[in-house]
């Protein structure tokens, strides 16, 4: 009986209120947290993206050897994920000189390549689907690709669309509201609102922690990176622990398909 339900649950959390509040905290916090490694402590966007990325591969790899849905390596995966996207982004953007616009186009199509790929080989890219090695790392490379894409996005229309941190806050804060309000009213694909959501949540939060610690003059609030990300992780370890955590369920096939 306890294997048969193992089978059906998934390696990810249910999609729930929680779940949402959790990951935007965590968006924020990979801003602030690769901010403060890369400028605060002065590693550089190269070295901050390799510790970032090593960080990210051993708990893929935990993730992917774990047995069942665990919360804490769940997040904690999720944070190494945020945290490399920004300094993955900031790498592109910047230090390899092709620009926000550039970063932002060659993302979405490393996104849409993975997406492709994942329902390509399983014929859908329901993430209550997650539950083999090769589906789970699928998974991690849409995700880890996506809080990419959201942080150069986020960066663009902060600095490039000319709307500072607040009012690129306000704009993806309005597309997230635009997503909702079509989960609640339409028919439209649960599976292509998932990452429509997940998506905007990476720039909503990107451009919150820049809020948080870029200069006044930048239109920021020249908080303490290292303090902001601080208590932006105490805040993500109280909501793993109060808010309510479970496995998704696996639906069948059919279910399954956008």
């Amino acid at each position: 009986m306890s294997e048969t339900r193992d089978r059906t649950l998934s390696k990810v959390p249910a999609v729930t209120l929680g779940f949402w509040i959790i990951k935007v905290l965590a968006t924020t916090l990979g801003e602030t947290g690769g901010d403060t490694v890369t400028m605060t402590l002065g590693w550089g966007y190269l070295a901050g993206t390799a510790l970032f990325a090593a960080l990210l591969v051993a708990l893929v790899v935990a993730q992917i050897l774990s047995r069942r849905f665990n919360p804490v390596l769940y997040w904690a995966t999720i944070i190494a994920s945020t945290t490399f996207g920004t300094t993955m982004a900031d790498f592109a953007d910047r230090s390899l000189g092709i620009g926000y616009t550039g970063g932002a186009t060659l993302l979405l199509a490393c996104l849409a390549a993975v997406l492709g790929l994942w329902y390509a080989s399983e014929r859908t890219i329901a993430v209550d689907t997650v539950s083999t090695p090769r589906v789970e790392a699928f998974y991690w490379a849409a995700i880890t690709f996506s809080q990419t894409l959201g942080t150069a996005l986020g960066d663009w229309l902060a600095d490039t669309g000319g709307l500072g941190y607040d009012g690129g806050a306000l704009v993806f804060g309005a597309a997230l509201l635009v997503v909702v309000i079509l989960y609640y009213r339409t028919d439209v694909s649960r599976v292509l609102l998932f990452w429509a959501a997940f998506i905007l949540t990476r720039p909503l939060g990107a451009t919150v922690g820049d809020f948080l610690d870029k200069p006044v003059a930048e239109g920021g609030l020249n908080l303490s990176r290292p303090l902001a990300s601080a208590v932006l992780a105490a805040l993500i370890v109280a909501a793993v622990l109060l808010l309510p955590q479970r496995a998704g369920t696996h639906p069948t096939a059919r279910d399954a398909r956008p």
